[in-house]
């Protein structure tokens, strides 16, 4: 098995990088100035609970008790209030809290 040399290691690089520089760069030009239709809207409006959910079920596996209770008191606030903001710092909170138990 040899080394990876520097060119090596370019030739990976810099067309993931290009890929992932053009993916996340043109949306800004392509649609700079137009108006998205509403169902493009809705739907970019469910990536930050997404995201949330995805981080707090990462910290339910392997399941501990201030974890899960944690998570109840996190459904409760996003269930009354709505609000990301809240939930996650309540969640913090509840978590740090439920830690020192």
């Amino acid at each position: 098995m040899r080394t990876m040399t520097l060119a090596d290691f370019l030739a990976i690089w810099l067309p993931i990088f290009a890929v992932i520089l053009a993916c996340r760069t043109l949306p800004i030009f392509l649609l700079r100035g137009r108006e998205l239709p509403p169902r493009v809207v809705e739907a970019l409006g469910y990536i930050p609970p997404a995201a949330f959910a995805a981080l707090v079920a990462n910290d339910l596996f392997p399941p501990t008790l201030p974890a899960l209770l944690a998570t109840g008191v996190v459904i409760a606030v996003a269930w009354r209030t709505r609000s990301m903001l809240g939930c996650c710092v309540v969640g913090v909170v509840a978590y740090l809290l439920l830690s020192l138990l």
